[in-house]
């Protein structure tokens, strides 16, 4: 399976993009992962939140092929500790989902039409936290979640 964690815009910090190649490379050894940041959208004074979410929303779908399963990271998704999002990981690889879409949409959320595509949606927390930092945050518990599936040390229960 393929893992492609989909993000709007680029990183700042060179330190959170240093993290997020970390945990890339180290969820590399597992399966194939890969990062995708699409542009920002261009010329937002002169949008409103709707016309913004679905510029995006189009350059998102682009991005996703029929056989994908797609999972929106959403304030309203379902939350999970880092085990049961281990074994959540463990359904879609067992499942026989070639590629896992996992994205981290804009500052205001997803458009309908990329709701009415996902599959699910997932949380990371009910706190709110910068688009940038959680791209490092998931990046670092889709590796834990592997190393928890593999019995390996990282993970304290």
């Amino acid at each position: 399976m393929t893992i492609e964690l989909i993000v709007i815009g680029k990183t700042d910090s060179k330190e959170i993009a240093a993290l997020v190649e970390l945990y890339a490379r180290r969820v590399n050894h597992y399966c194939r992962f890969a990062v995708t940041s699409l542009p920002d959208v261009r010329n937002t004074k002169n949008m409103t939140v709707r016309q913004q979410r679905t510029a995006e929303g189009e350059a998102i779908l682009r991005q996703l092929a029929d056989g994908d399963y797609v999972t929106l990271l959403d304030e309203r998704g379902e939350e999970y500790r880092s085990v049961e999002f281990a074994l959540w990981l463990q359904k879609r690889l067992n499942s026989g989902v070639k590629r896992l879409v996992l994205v981290i949409g804009g500052p205001y959320g997803f458009s309908d039409e990329v709701y009415a595509r996902a599959n699910g949606r997932l949380s990371l927390s009910r706190m709110t936290f910068s688009h940038q930092i959680v791209r490092a945050i998931f990046a670092e518990q889709i590796y834990r979640a592997f190393t928890i599936l593999n019995n390996e040390p990282y993970h304290h229960e």
